[in-house]
């Protein structure tokens, strides 16, 4: 490249000095079409900015010989523009725009202000090379730095909703804990939130999670796979809820203050198991309409207990009618004793119906009376089989 000898350098110096303040101008008008809030930027410290300007040309013109940026500072410090832009909530085309009108109206005034000092074509052109080659490479660190801030706060972020996402799951935390943790994991806090769970091996599962919006956070917690949604009690949600989960076998625990989120993977956890084991068959499984069969089957053997315990007078039956005396003790509890509606369900004469609960009455004896023993009878009965 042509290196630009000392006396033209002075006078091109001194000539886009003069430039200085129509060049500003021009900038601030152009920016305050395309960014607004850089152009106020520039009116409020038009006196650095323009220090700035002449400072950056003599370093332009230092550069004709190489046409590179030498010196980890310019970088570094291009780079953090790019780092502030992202942190400030800015967009990288506007910085980036910025570069762009300031270099396309200082180029106008220097090569203006090199015509009136006569500078050689040769030095003109190369001083041009060195100009837009210096601004590319400002514009690659920034956008460096963009990327780079995005990435460690995105890391940063999803470490944070981890950790939120933990504590809530905790067995003991509050709300002002949780409060604070989303703060730093950058989640606004909703009254109510609901556990979903999906297969682990379940790739419908995984992909229903990938379509949950942006408020939802993922558990990761092995062997559990699933997320935490926030819920609001609207019909409206629940139908929207249900249309991204149909097919993906899940299950949506209940709604609860995020600090009780525990509560709801516990009851979510049960009737997944029950979804396994064919006791539940929507989809998907909303835990809140299946409370009842939560309590019941949360554990068998307690289950087996009871009906052992409350249905053991008919083990003194005959095998053969053990069957039918059951299926019409269960009939009576569910219709109250009203025997046309109990010889309707179990397809019998009312004779019949009669006939059997003398039976029962023998075998129970006054017991069936006791309103605690018939609730007993109907959890055993209505849930065992």
């Amino acid at each position: 490249m042509t290196e630009i000898p000392s006396p033209s350098l002075d006078a091109l110096a001194a000539a886009v000095g003069r430039r200085v303040p129509d060049l500003m101008v021009e900038v601030r008008e152009a920016l305050a079409e395309r960014v607004p809030d850089y152009a106020e930027f520039l009116a409020a410290h038009e006196e650095e900015v323009s220090a700035g300007v002449l400072g950056v040309l003599g370093r332009l013109v230092s550069l004709t010989n190489d046409g590179a940026i030498n010196g980890a500072g310019e970088r570094e410090f291009f780079e953090s523009l790019g780092r502030s832009q992202w942190r400030e909530g800015r967009d990288l085309p506007d910085l980036l725009a910025v570069y762009q009108i300031g270099v396309r109206v200082f180029w106008r005034h220097v090569a203006a202000a090199a015509l009136e000092v006569g500078l050689a074509p040769g030095a003109l052109a190369a001083l041009a090379e060195t100009v837009f080659f210096f601004v590319d490479q400002l514009s690659s660190a920034s956008a460096h730095g963009f990327v780079l801030e995005q990435e460690e706060a995105g890391a940063l972020r999803e470490r944070h909703r981890e950790e939120l996402v933990d504590l809530m799951l905790s067995e003991s935390t509050d709300p002002a804990a949780v409060r604070a943790a989303a703060r730093r994991a950058d989640w606004p806090v909703p009254e109510q939130v609901s556990v979903v769970l999906v297969e682990p091996d379940d790739a419908s599962g995984r992909r229903a999670l990938s379509r949950l919006d942006a408020r939802s956070l993922p558990i990761r917690r092995p062997p559990l796979v699933g997320a935490v949604v926030p819920r609001r009690p609207r019909p409206a949600e629940r139908a929207a809820l249900t249309g991204l989960l149909r097919g993906a076998h899940a299950t949506v625990g209940t709604a609860v203050a995020p600090e009780q989120l525990g509560r709801s993977l516990y009851f979510a956890e049960i009737a997944a198991r029950l979804t396994k084991e064919h006791l539940l068959c929507d989809d998907p499984v909303f835990v809140a309409d299946h409370l009842d069969a939560i309590i019941v089957h949360r554990d068998h053997r307690l289950l087996d207990a009871l009906g052992d315990q409350v249905l053991a007078p008919l083990e003194e039956s005959p095998p053969s009618s053990r069957a039918r005396l059951r299926e019409t003790l269960r009939s009576w509890l569910r219709h109250m004793g009203d025997r046309r509606a109990m010889a309707e369900e179990l397809h019998v004469h009312p004779q019949t119906v009669r006939y059997r609960m003398g039976r029962l009455h023998e075998l129970f004896g006054d017991s069936l009376d006791d309103p605690a023993v018939r609730a007993r009878l109907m959890l055993a009965l209505a849930w065992r089989e």
